[in-house]
């Protein structure tokens, strides 16, 4: 199995997205936009890059009722995403309306977000009002359950769980490891980080870099060092 990279435009305008994209030219094909960019300039940016042949993830985590969740879905697939992430935590009542709302849409895949990788076991532990630490392997698996029963195209989790999602759920499930690091790249806000090749590994199906390529100096020779790790000798998915 392939793993497919996703280049994340985290900026506040569209002219900064537009020139990151320009800039990799074919060498990037997938791109996430989040609730910064959206929040800043709208679904203009979707058409943007679909009218650059470029597929779009849509990470805005939707996480409400179900028949809103259902809405903002379908009307996130109207405009052309590829990938959209609803909250798991929100329940298989929701998720099963998310996915529904694109069931006559193919293009468009709806992702499960487990637990942010932002989170160490102590923080979610003190969320969750739970005494002792939590085991982030089990609870990621049990909404990755939740997920598989409602007909999600996937999961996002870290890479520390990636590969027990896998072994676990097999193909019923794409995972999707958010915020991974080529070798030597700080971890910045994340706490629960792998490496790209370490990622690719587990059997993610995507990975989202940002800054790693982002601000690199020579985006298109950083895209190059990602790729060159997702083929490299330890992907065994």
């Amino acid at each position: 199995m392939s793993t497919t990279p996703i280049v994340a435009l985290d900026t506040a305008t569209t002219h900064q997205a537009l020139s990151i994209v320009d800039e990799l030219g074919d060498a990037c094909h997938f791109y996430k936009v989040g609730s910064e960019l959206f929040t800043a300039v709208g679904p203009a940016i979707i058409r943007e890059l679909r009218g650059r042949r470029a597929d779009v993830f849509l990470d805005l985590k939707f996480h409400d009722i179900p028949s809103t969740v259902a809405r903002a879905v379908a009307r996130a697939a109207d405009l052309g995403a590829r990938l959209v992430t609803v909250h798991a935590v929100g329940g298989e009542a929701m998720l099963r309306a998310a996915v529904d709302a694109v069931a006559d849409t193919p293009h468009c895949g709806v992702l499960a977000v487990s637990i942010l990788t932002s989170l160490t076991a102590s923080d979610v532990s003190s969320a969750w009002g739970r005494s002792g630490a939590v085991d982030l392997q089990a609870e990621v698996a049990r909404l990755a359950e939740l997920a598989v029963r409602a007909g999600a195209h996937g999961i996002v989790c870290s890479g520390q769980e990636a590969a027990a999602v896998r072994r676990r759920f097999g193909d019923q499930v794409a995972v999707l490891v958010p915020g991974v690091r080529p070798l030597g790249v700080d971890a910045n806000d994340q706490a629960r980080v792998v490496t790209t090749r370490e990622a690719a590994a587990a059997g993610a199906r995507y990975v989202v870099i940002g800054r790693a390529v982002t601000s690199a100096m020579n985006r298109r020779h950083a895209l190059a060092g990602v790729l060159r790790e997702l083929v490299g000798p330890s992907h065994g998915a």
